[in-house]
């Protein structure tokens, strides 16, 4: 049986996928709410093709609590934030879930951290613990590492397609970790040793990250000489060896928007590049509040509660705000006194977030003068005509109707 720690945007896929494919599983979770929901038959967030994976798992059995499981495998899938003051790795989740699991497991168990860490968490912060329970690594507990590469939108696909690294001690627990994963996975599965995983999970995002700074940059540099930065992309891109992303309006998420800080805390005077691509796409939501600026003054717009933002995810199509864009200039425009009068919309976004906030499209259409479009949500692609008439700043190269203005 797999005991499956944390019951989030990673943890509840994750189990949900092993007892579909015939694993026994029982996913714990410290948030009582949340685990009354799975009980009660029904998800958590909205993900295409969750519901069916969920209907499928329940079918196979998999049950939810609120203790932690006697048994021999745990999968560790809790929040690993960064500290905003020294960029380090907040490795707390890590360590009380962690600090459960030793509290019942029992030798011979294997613990497995699915948690994005930057390199030498589990000898700094994980071995200890174990060790301090009387535990030697090895030989009465076997110690792994094996992060996702799942985005939302796309979760249940990816589980079951993209490959995989698993870090372990040695080999014969890496290949035994391997085959369990195996039961779903159709794709590569690379076993190595732990600090290798750790390392590499963060370099993935971090690339990603210091690709679409440059995109953005880009934009900023296109707009301070006028020139259109996604003509200039589209004929760039045409170079066999190029391939320049869209800039956007900052990121968000739990993985690119953060692991980059792992590696800027950890070694730092070295990760140069990557602390000045956080910085850029950090500065990007401030960079839409001048453009938002600037736009209303061309219109003589003086009202801010004539303004709407529709978009609150992070990405278009799903319920996720972490770290989002939007609450990021929110965040930026109170901090200056200015916030609370801004109209925002999102349909993925059930509960209020924020003030000010609309759960219908026509509704907020109808008290706004000017659109900002910040996630591009298949809703308003699909409504693209009810925006004739608005002023329209784009972030998302999605709106061609005449007169939109863009980053």
């Amino acid at each position: 049986m797999i005991n499956v720690v944390g019951l989030g945007y990673i943890g509840l896929p994750t189990a949900l996928m092993f007892a579909a494919h015939g694993v026994e599983v029982v996913g714990t979770d410290y948030n009582k709410e949340l685990v009354d929901t799975l009980n009660e038959g029904k998800t958590t967030f909205e993900e295409d093709g969750l519901d069916e994976l969920f209907q499928e798992a329940v079918s196979k059995g998999i049950r939810f609590s609120h203790e932690y499981q006697s048994t021999d495998m745990y999968i560790v899938a809790v929040p690993t934030p960064y500290d905003k003051a020294s960029k380090k790795v907040d490795a707390s989740y890590v360590v009380k879930a962690v600090q459960n699991v030793m509290s019942v497991c029992p030798k011979g168990a294997t613990v497995v951290i699915e948690s994005t860490v930057s390199p030498g968490t589990i000898n700094k912060y994980v071995r200890p613990i174990i060790e301090s329970d009387g535990f030697t690594i090895g030989e009465d507990i076997n110690l792994v590492h094996a992060p996702e590469r799942i985005i939302p939108g796309n979760m249940v696909y990816e589980l079951k397609h993209n490959s995989r690294t698993i870090g372990a001690d040695s080999p014969e627990i890496g290949e035994k970790v391997k085959a369990l994963y195996s039961s779903f996975c159709q794709g590569e599965i690379v076993v190595t040793d732990i600090r290798t995983a750790e390392m590499t999970k963060v370099v993935e995002n971090t690339f990603r990250d210091i690709n679409i700074a440059f995109a953005n940059e880009l934009a900023k540099i296109c707009r301070s000489d006028n020139m259109d930065v996604y003509e200039i992309i589209r004929i760039a891109n045409k170079h066999p060896r190029v391939n320049i992303l869209t800039p956007g309006p900052g990121v968000g998420g739990h993985c690119i928007s953060v692991d980059p800080w792992f590696l800027v805390g950890d070694y730092p005077g070295l990760a140069n590049i990557i602390l000045a691509a956080r910085k850029i796409n950090d500065g990007m939501p401030d960079f839409v509040l001048e453009r938002i600026h600037d736009i209303m003054k061309e219109n003589n717009m003086t009202d801010v509660g004539r303004v709407g933002l529709y978009g609150l995810t992070y990405k278009e199509n799903v319920d996720d705000t972490r770290e989002s864009p939007t609450l990021q200039m929110l965040e930026s425009m109170e901090r200056h006194l200015c916030g609370g009068q801004i109209k925002v919309y999102d349909p993925y976004v059930k509960k209020d977030l924020v003030p000010n906030q609309y759960h219908d499209l026509d509704s907020f259409l109808a008290d706004v003068d000017f659109v900002v479009l910040l996630v591009g949500h298949d809703e308003i692609r699909e409504n693209m005509d009810k925006l004739k008439g608005k002023i329209v700043l784009d972030t998302r190269h999605i709106c061609f109707l005449d007169g939109t203005y863009r980053l």
